[in-house]
């Protein structure tokens, strides 16, 4: 058994035809991303043996390739929140993330979070992750200055604002520039070394080994084009990201992701939850995503409406980017704009980024209306009713908030191509293999699967409902959930 095609992903090893052990540890992570390095360190604080396994030639994965932004908060709020007067509260961040991680929340996931998200930015700063003591107010996708706090999610949109006080919690990384990612994985990959976790580059999981009754016992990887055997006495953490490089499960579990043209990611092959699959483990919320189109700043352009091809509004313009962008994916057809008028619009360097150009421009919008060839009144009317309840300060329609209302009446007048199959929408998956929030993947019944975790985009984590995403959701999903599974395997099973 040691050629490479003889295993798959999707097929474990039985444990009676493994004849020898090539290497022995306590517990082997696959995937050195945020997961699986706050995996990996605290099991290895713990005392376990950690050997960690990198199918890339360096470290980082989706992880390094983010803004940085981790959502925190809670507990009064962090030194941050607390610096600008933000004063949040454990039960209002506890109830934003219920609701913004849609109708399958795991309520025990939530709880725990928001209860030690606090504790979990200490730890944070612990590692040598710097934070800023500043505020960004207006809207922003990610600071390009080394600023800290911003609004990452839609906290003050309807209906979240109804349900829970709004606070800023998106926390990034004192890092000049967008891409604080990479900064954040080069902090965590230090602390791994020194706390001398074996890592193991250019490393492949081909399959799990398990005996009769499912418990993992190890793994088969090949590593720098060898085949080996690695025996985990603890157990497997699956921390080898999404699927959304695997256009075959896109098509299973997420055809809607596939009308997106950029998916974020880097070895997000699905293999880890294929992994867990194989002997058993149950993945839940396949068919979630996060889609986005990047289409502010300058916060202006909030004021403004989409349209979808019918000339219909589809959503309160003021809630998250990635919001507008998942209700812009789930209408039909391609073509979508965004509708302003000349006191609203303003050029900025992120539309000519992410192809947004303007499409139609008049003095009236009948004219806007001909251009893109609308059948005549249907996005006049549109604009009118807007416009109409928008002078009163309401809007009956999508409960927009007073603040972002404002009559579309000065031209010149533009419609800017949204178009889905031309613009830069971007995307990755959201579901993955259910686990308890110490990582046990569990299987269809519940039962846990002995040997086996999972964590970051393997497993389902906080962030599971595309259209209640918030920035920041997937960094602090990865590095505090990744913690608790190391801690499991590090404490508790010696």
């Amino acid at each position: 058994m040691t050629n490479p095609s003889s295993f798959s992903p999707s097929c474990p090893v039985p444990l009676d035809k493994v004849r020898q052990w090539d290497i022995e540890t306590d517990v082997a992570v696959v995937g050195f991303g945020a997961a699986g390095a706050t995996s990996a360190l605290e099991a290895a604080r713990g005392g376990a043996r950690v050997t960690l396994l990198e199918v890339a030639s360096g470290n980082g994965g989706a992880s390094a390739l983010s803004g940085g932004e981790i959502y925190m908060g809670g507990s009064g709020g962090t030194p941050i929140q607390r610096a600008f007067g933000f004063e949040d509260s454990t039960e209002d961040m506890y109830r934003y993330l219920l609701m913004s991680t849609g109708p399958n929340a795991d309520a025990e996931k939530v709880r725990l979070y928001a209860e030690n998200s606090l504790e979990h930015y200490h730890w944070l700063t612990t590692q040598g992750i710097e934070y800023k003591t500043s505020y960004i107010a207006e809207r922003c996708i990610e600071p390009i200055t080394d600023d800290c706090l911003i609004w990452s999610g839609s906290e003050e949109a309807w209906p979240f604002a109804q349900k829970a006080k709004p606070a800023p919690r998106g926390h990034v990384a004192k890092f000049v520039g967008m891409g604080a990612g990479r900064y954040v994985m080069d902090v965590l990959a230090r602390r791994v070394v020194e706390a001398g976790v074996d890592v193991r580059y250019n490393a492949r999981a081909l399959a799990l080994v398990a005996d009769h009754n499912r418990e993992v016992h190890g793994l088969v990887s090949r590593i720098d084009g060898e085949i080996r055997f690695l025996r985990a006495r603890r157990g497997v953490v699956l921390c080898a990201g999404g699927f959304i490089m695997n256009r075959d499960m896109l098509k299973r579990h997420a055809p809607r992701l596939l009308r997106c043209s950029n998916p974020i990611g880097t070895v997000d092959d699905g293999s880890g939850i294929r992994l867990g699959m194989s002997v058993g483990g149950s993945t839940i919320n396949m068919s979630e995503g996060f889609t986005t189109l990047p289409w502010y700043p300058p916060g202006s352009m909030v004021k403004g409406i989409f349209v979808n091809g019918r000339g219909q509004r589809f959503i309160n313009e003021d809630c998250y980017h990635g919001r507008v962008a998942n209700y812009a994916v789930q209408q039909d057809g391609d073509r979508i704009w965004l509708l302003q008028d000349g006191a609203t619009y303003a050029e900025s360097p992120y539309h000519k980024a992410v192809r947004m150009e303007i499409g139609a421009a008049g003095d009236t919008w009948e004219e806007v209306e001909r251009e893109i060839n609308l059948p005549e009144g249907t996005l006049v009317n549109t604009v009118a009713v807007y416009n109409r309840y928008a002078a009163q300060g309401v809007d009956p329609l999508f409960n927009k908030a007073a603040a972002w209302l404002k009559p579309l009446v000065e031209p010149p007048f533009v419609a800017i191509d949204c178009r889905i199959d031309h613009c830069f929408y971007t995307t990755f998956t959201l579901g993955g293999l259910d686990t308890l929030p110490t990582g046990e993947v569990k299987d269809e019944d519940g039962a846990i699967i002995p040997g086996l975790f999972a964590a970051g985009r393997t497993a389902c984590g906080l962030p599971r409902f595309g259209a209640g995403y918030s920035s920041g959701t997937s960094l602090g999903d990865a590095t505090y959930f990744g913690r608790l599974a190391g801690k499991r395997l590090g404490s508790t099973l010696k």
